[in-house]
């Protein structure tokens, strides 16, 4: 579990900094202009980081399952390695899918030059480019539908069993485990409306989206997750709230003990001959 709040949170970080940084830079130089090599390195960090939080979602669910539907078998099933292998193999697997749309859009030649959106996506290139691109658009909606579709069906199927054993479970028992299925799913809907809408926004050439919308809409999926993620799996995980008050009072400790020592160091100094 640890491992992957570890991986959920860390992926969110890279793919905040991935435009955070320019974001930064242009509202304090007042430009809005980033070049094309960099906006595809981007558009790559952003999407990879998108699927890697579906699948982590996915692993988190799968985890979960595991935990409340075979807790015997659970330390032998999901070990370290096997979750390390897991994310790893995900990762390995969104780079790769991620990967050949982007170098698809590089070859591109383009008539336009404003992205309506704060950071770049590739489908942002896509409604730029001078030539028909159908064939791109056509890779990316399958991929993304299909991608998204199998990691929910694995989602709903690991919490329909959470729900039947949680009714066969005690009071507190069923608690605990509705509040973990909540709490997820609550933390990956957030994120799932930001990424269905910047899907669909760009395949809808009639939708009329205010500005203020789109802009908010648009920073849902890679700014809102981030933040809630450790409030929602950090303070309101008990165990992790007990190690995280265990380490500031031994810190605090310390420090009393650091001064104490330094004290009685300058009161023997005083007192010597």
């Amino acid at each position: 579990m640890y491992i992957l709040i570890a991986s959920l949170v860390l992926n969110g970080i890279i793919g905040s900094s991935s435009f955070f940084p320019k974001l930064i830079v242009d509202l304090v130089s007042s430009t809005t202009v980033i070049s094309r090599d960099a906006c595809s390195i981007q558009s790559f960090f952003m999407l990879t980081c998108a699927c890697s939080e579906i699948s982590t979602f996915t692993l988190m669910a799968y985890d979960t399952h595991l935990a409340v539907c075979h807790p015997l078998r659970y330390n032998s099933l999901m070990t370290n390695a096997v979750v390390v292998n897991l994310i790893a193999g995900t990762f390995s697997l969104n780079v790769i899918i991620v990967l050949i749309p982007i170098l698809l859009s590089a070859r591109l030649p383009l008539c336009g030059s404003k992205i309506n959106s704060i950071f770049c996506d590739n489908m942002s290139l896509f409604v730029l480019s001078c030539i028909d691109n159908s064939i791109n658009k056509l890779y990316g909606s399958v991929i993304f539908v299909s991608y998204l579709i199998t990691a929910i069906l694995i989602i709903v199927y690991c919490y329909i069993q959470i729900f039947l054993i949680c009714i066969k479970l005690s009071k507190d028992a069923s608690k605990k485990a509705t509040h973990t299925v909540v709490t997820h799913l609550l933390n990956f809907s957030i994120f799932l409306t930001g990424a269905l809408f910047l899907f669909i926004r760009h395949r809808l050439e009639n939708l009329n989206v205010p500005t203020f919308l789109n802009i908010l809409l648009s920073i849902a999926a890679p700014v809102v997750p981030p933040f809630l993620t450790p409030l929602i799996y950090g303070l309101r995980t008990k165990a992790l709230k007990i190690k995280i008050i265990c380490q500031m009072q031994k810190y605090m400790n310390g420090n009393r003990m650091s001064s104490g020592a330094i004290l009685k160091k300058h009161n023997a100094f005083k007192g010597s001959p």
